[in-house]
């Protein structure tokens, strides 16, 4: 039997006109044996901290800065990897490549998910539902990945709330995006996440990773 991994999927600053300079989508993966298990692991972090909310970076603050912190470790001691691709929106020139910003956004997609991929596995993946036109991102999402490859066995929305490891994604990827994208960097709890990633992966997360990277792999994507 094949080995079967889950792909959970979230996104920030991914609208054109948004005034936010870096567009960063983002994936946790992990074996699909394994999901369980990890699932379990947080839902004990979480009662251990008595965090009885979706956990959000958007939502790290100061009073559960302690439960935040320890997340991170938990990443860093597991299994689960996490890709990011960087985009710097104000280098992107649709108008050249004779495409719009739509199609833009799902060679992005494409980037991220067939990156490293063994023809011998299945990939099960999963997008936060944002807004109406989700169910046809997905459709269109698992066309254009299976062009190329057929290990893409399931491409699906989900809601966040029913994924603790979409909500991990949520997290890692808007501490990436916030390093990036918020130059004044005011929340001090937010700071101290940024800093422990960086502790944990040796990267100061504003440049590609090295190449050979597979914990925390950004790749910072070069537009022409």
């Amino acid at each position: 039997m094949n080995k079967t991994f889950n792909i959970y999927c979230d996104e920030s600053c991914h609208l054109e006109n948004d005034h936010k300079q870096f567009m960063v989508l983002g994936s946790v993966s992990s074996a699909y044996n394994q999901v369980k298990r990890h699932t379990e692991r947080i839902k004990n972090l979480k009662d251990k901290h008595k965090f009885n909310a979706e956990i959000k970076w958007s939502k790290v603050s100061n009073s559960k800065l302690q439960f935040y912190k320890e997340l991170v470790d938990y990443f860093f001691d597991t299994d689960i990897r996490f890709r990011a691709i960087v985009v710097d929106k104000e280098k992107v020139n649709n108008q050249a490549h004779g495409q719009d910003f739509d199609t833009f956004y799902y060679k992005m997609y494409y980037s991220l998910l067939n990156h490293n991929k063994n023809s011998l596995y299945n990939y099960n993946v999963y997008l936060d539902i944002k807004d109406d036109l989700s169910a046809y991102k997905v459709e269109k999402l698992k066309e254009i990945l299976n062009t190329k490859y057929g290990v893409f066995r399931n491409v699906q929305n989900i809601r966040s709330h029913e994924s603790i490891l979409m909500q991990l994604a949520d997290f890692i990827m808007g501490a990436i995006s916030y390093n990036l994208n918020n130059t004044d960097k005011k929340v001090t709890a937010k700071n101290q996440i940024i800093e422990r990633i960086k502790t944990h992966s040796e990267q100061h997360l504003k440049a590609s990773s090295n190449w050979a990277e597979s914990k925390l792999n950004l790749f910072f994507i070069e537009l022409r």
